[in-house]
């Protein structure tokens, strides 16, 4: 199932993910004359902040929508195939963050980071981890298995530590920091609901629009006792797998 995006949505119920990123952005460290390819830039909202630490920075992302999004923003975003990285030797380093979970062959994209790097340049990114959206993923296969779907299977990759490492070594590198993260998250005012036609809009376009209406309401009533509380807001169960590994 391709995952497809709505930049106005994504920028209306989605922007947590890059506000949420000061962890990863500060392990980064980003410096002024460097260059920086940016994995998953999404619309820019990210990738606008490490270009303001003086460093030049290339944005890349496999959504038409996003790509034309960040280059409204002035970045300089090239639409391509994460499994297709067309950079040999060129960065200082490069950055992901909530987007390397999207990818479907991760052996080919650590591939393409490392061949895209300089050696002994650092590769920094946070993506979801093992446990990430559990609860959410059991809801929509608990409604959708009886459809003939099978629920939130091949959605994304959830890595352990150890496997994540594993991947990263074999491709190359050495990994000097790695850790899980729990974090419930706050999610904006359109709560479970717009999560989920935001990030499972892919997912539910192969419903009649009548037929996907019915799917949210019925994940957002499993999940309700345990993501949201008596006020009415809503967290979303995020796990992730943050890192900080060099190009040996």
């Amino acid at each position: 199932m391709e995952q497809t995006w709505d930049a106005k949505q994504y920028a209306e119920r989605g922007r947590f993910v890059a506000d949420l990123a000061t962890g990863v952005f500060e392990l980064l460290d980003a410096r002024a004359g460097e260059r920086i390819l940016d994995l998953g830039c999404g619309d820019g909202a990210l990738t606008q902040k490490i270009v303001a630490t003086g460093a030049m920075v290339t944005g890349f992302d496999s959504s038409p929508e996003m790509v034309r999004a960040a280059r409204a923003r002035g970045i300089d975003a090239r639409l391509g195939n994460a499994e297709e990285l067309p950079f040999a030797g060129e960065f200082d380093a490069v950055f992901s963050n909530a987007a390397l979970h999207w990818m479907k062959d991760q052996d080919r994209v650590l591939a393409g980071v490392r061949r895209a790097l300089k050696p002994g340049s650092r590769f920094v990114a946070e993506m979801g981890g093992h446990g990430n959206i559990a609860a959410i993923s059991v809801a929509l296969h608990a409604v959708l298995r009886p459809l003939g779907v099978d629920g939130d299977a091949g959605q994304n990759y959830f890595p352990t530590e150890a496997a994540y490492r594993a991947r990263l070594e074999q491709a190359g590198f050495e990994v000097l920091q790695m850790a899980l993260i729990p974090r419930l998250t706050p999610l904006p005012e359109s709560g479970m609901r717009g999560w989920l036609q935001t990030f499972r809009r892919g997912l539910l376009a192969q419903f009649p629009e009548r037929q996907r209406e019915s799917i949210v309401d019925a994940v957002v009533d499993l999940l309700r006792p345990a993501l949201c509380d008596e006020q009415g807001n809503w967290v979303g169960d995020y796990v992730r797998l943050r890192f900080f590994a060099i190009a040996v």
